[in-house]
Order: structure tokens, then C-alpha cells, then sequence
């Protein structure tokens, strides 16, 4: 019998959009996928860096979310890695993302891609971009912690 993936366990986030945008809002999307990238997911072949949502028509989809078939895929089935992906949300809250992203500045990114009750999720969120100077705030930030962590452990010996 098959093993049922963990029902709120991460698959796959993106690193660079905190690190590139100012996350200002999250939301939870389902994805429309096939078979064979539902297989993929379960066994980690996902990568979402290079990932953006875009809105066609009323409806979000995701582009560059690359899903790698697996070597056992169907051959029946021909596999595209990097698919455009629809994501599902409600009417009101696709209304809303679109006014926001119509004003200057904001963007949608996905952040991470995760299992709820047996369904893959897409988070994504509503972002600004940063500047070159804010990225490097970021980095001098997480290295200020660093060095308190280290003077910390280094005290408790």
C-alpha cells in the first residue's frame, strides 16, 4: 500500500523571492496538475526559483515552476517539465490581486509549494521588489545575526 504524503509538509520553496521582494501579502492557491506531475511532486522533481503567476482573462496561472518527469513516466504521456499551471482561487480574491497588481510596483510570487489534505498548494504572495541597497540590508541583517548567534554559543561553553 501506498504512503500517503504528510497532509502540511513542504515540497519545494523559493529562497530568492524573500530575498528579492518585499512580501507583503500570502495567499493559499490550489494548482491544476496531471498525473504524472502529481507523481513528480511526490517524489521532490520540483523546482520553483524561477517561478512568476501571471493573470490571463481572470484566472492566475504559474510559469516557470519546473516539474522533472520521472524516468518511469507513462509513455502514452507526453511530459512537459515547464508547463504553464493554473492556480485555483476565489473570484474575489483574484478580483482583488488584480487591482493590487495593476498598481505600480506589486507583483505575484510564488513562495513555496506544500501538501494539504492530500492536495498540492501553492503559496504565493503579493510583492514589491527591493532595490539593490535593500538586498544588501538583507545580507548585513542575516550575517548581524549570525554573529550574535556565534557570540551566544561561544558564551554558553
Amino acid at each position: 500500500m501506498a504512503k500517503k504524503p504528510d497532509t502540511s509538509s513542504r515540497i519545494a520553496d523559493n529562497k530568492k523571492a524573500v530575498f528579492n521582494y518585499f512580501i507583503e501579502e500570502r495567499f493559499e492557491a490550489g494548482m491544476v496538475l496531471e498525473g504524472w506531475e502529481v507523481k513528480a511532486v511526490r517524489e521532490g522533481k520540483v523546482q520553483l526559483t524561477d517561478g512568476y503567476v501571471v493573470i490571463r482573462d481572470g484566472e492566475m496561472y504559474i510559469i516557470g515552476c519546473q516539474i522533472n518527469p520521472l524516468k518511469s513516466a507513462s509513455t502514452h504521456v507526453t511530459p512537459d517539465a515547464v508547463r504553464t499551471k493554473k492556480l485555483l482561487l476565489k473570484k474575489d480574491e483574484i478580483r482583488r490581486l488584480i487591482g493590487k497588481v495593476e498598481q505600480k510596483g506589486y507583483t505575484l510570487v510564488p513562495l513555496n509549494l506544500h501538501w494539504k489534505n492530500g492536495r498540492v498548494k501553492c503559496e504565493i504572495a503579493l510583492a514589491k521588489g527591493k532595490a539593490e541597497h535593500d538586498k544588501r540590508d538583507t545580507i548585513k541583517e542575516r550575517e548581524g545575526k549570525r554573529e550574535v548567534e556565534r557570540a551566544m554559543k561561544g558564551r554558553n561553553r
